[in-house]
């Protein structure tokens, strides 16, 4: 299969000659054989004007929720670095003057508060209001384009890890998603998507015979992007996701739990296409650094049927019944949002955090889904690119 990027490295898709181009896009921006889009365009008939760069900056290396990076001058290009996670979150019309398009590549990993979808889409509106085009680069979705699961946001719970009514884990490239906002908007953009190859809804990235490019710092490996869903509302409370290990998202504990009795209560509750191992880890920075943490880590034994959202909600229940004096979840801020809790807006609505304080089972809080989710897979077949 081929990537957008593959197939403007190939010359299956030419940008304008002389057009002025500013490219959004990071460390995880290249072809199949490793070229950097940024390199592809500066050697195309069009000029590379400027960069941006999303959350962790254009080198993947800053770390999570509101670590911010600034702006500076590329030493290889010689041309302007603006920083979409700094003072600014979408880019303003200085930024923009002079351009005729943007071209977006950024790799998303199929998960709603993964924040480079809301950042493509803060740049898809300004570059509506400044007569932008804009061209976006498809890519995979790493977890499989059939599969959808977890809460769909709710109005009212909008922020930066959710802008758009979508489920935790969506199931669709970032090249539709900003197909289908674009085309619910009332003043859209001039969009143009430069299509994958050869890419089919059911493929999960080892499929795709592509190489894995770490999009940011604590998604080390495909592995990780199929548990992220889920375990990334592990940062709304006080139990380590694993950042500062090796394997961030599928290692989870705090100093106050039991492994062997975390272990059990997971077992004992069964979690479709996953297993647990009792671990013991010390982060080297975030939660607990410094701390041995008991927990668990996951195995995913059986990809199709894993449910990451329902995976990381069995963990939260088990650890709040087992450590009930110790379990916390976090105030804000999170991710800019300074008053709603960030468990609230990383879940996209109330409904975890109520579910948990009346005890209800995973499978009940689950089972609050069913029809939000049945409509959004009926609207996003409108939406679909491939097969």
């Amino acid at each position: 299969m081929r990537t957008g990027c593959d197939i403007l490295s190939g010359g299956g898709y030419q940008l304008p000659n002389g057009a002025r181009v500013g490219l959004l896009a990071n460390q995880a921006s290249v072809s199949s054989s490793l070229d950097h889009t940024a390199g592809m365009i500066f050697r195309s008939g069009a000029e590379l004007t400027c960069l941006f760069g999303p959350q962790h900056g254009p080198s993947g290396i800053t770390q999570a929720n509101m670590i911010e990076w600034k702006g500076y001058t590329d030493p290889h290009f010689g041309i302007p670095v603006y920083s979409l996670y700094g003072e600014t979150r979408s880019p303003l019309p200085e930024m923009l003057s002079g351009l005729d398009i943007v071209v977006v590549d950024l790799q998303d990993v199929g998960a709603r508060p993964y924040t480079y979808i809301w950042t493509a889409l803060l740049m898809m509106r300004a570059c509506a209001a400044a007569g932008v085009d804009m061209i976006v680069i498809d890519r995979p979705n790493p977890i499989g384009g059939t599969a959808v699961e977890g809460p769909v946001l709710e109005k009212g719970y909008e922020s930066f890890v959710g802008l758009w009514p979508l489920p935790m884990r969506h199931g669709l490239t970032i090249g539709e998603i900003l197909l289908a906002i674009n085309g619910s908007a009332p003043d859209p953009c001039a969009l143009e998507i430069v299509k994958m190859d050869g890419w089919k809804r059911d493929m999960l990235f080892p499929d795709t015979g592509l190489p894995w490019v770490m999009p940011s710092p604590n998604i080390p490996t495909p592995d990780t992007a199929l548990v992220y869903p889920g375990m990334v509302l592990l940062e709304g409370t006080n139990i380590s996701e694993g950042r500062g290990t090796t394997r961030p998202f599928e290692l989870t504990g705090a100093p106050w739990i039991d492994p062997m009795e975390l272990t059990f209560a997971l077992e004992s509750t069964g979690v479709p296409g996953a297993s647990f191992r009792p671990a013991v880890f010390r982060p080297t920075f975030d939660k607990f650094a410094g701390e041995d943490c008991g927990g668990v880590q996951i195995y995913v034994t059986d990809r199709s049927a894993f449910r990451p959202v329902l995976c990381a909600i069995t963990v939260i229940s088990a650890v709040s019944d087992l450590c009930p004096d110790d379990f916390k979840w976090l105030d804000p801020p999170y991710e800019y949002e300074t008053e709603k809790p960030p468990i609230d807006i990383i879940y996209g609505g109330p409904g975890l955090m109520e579910g948990i304080a009346a005890e209800m089972t995973a499978g009940e809080i689950t089972s609050g889904w069913d029809g939000p989710l049945a409509r959004f897979r009926k609207s996003r077949a409108d939406w679909l690119l491939y097969d």
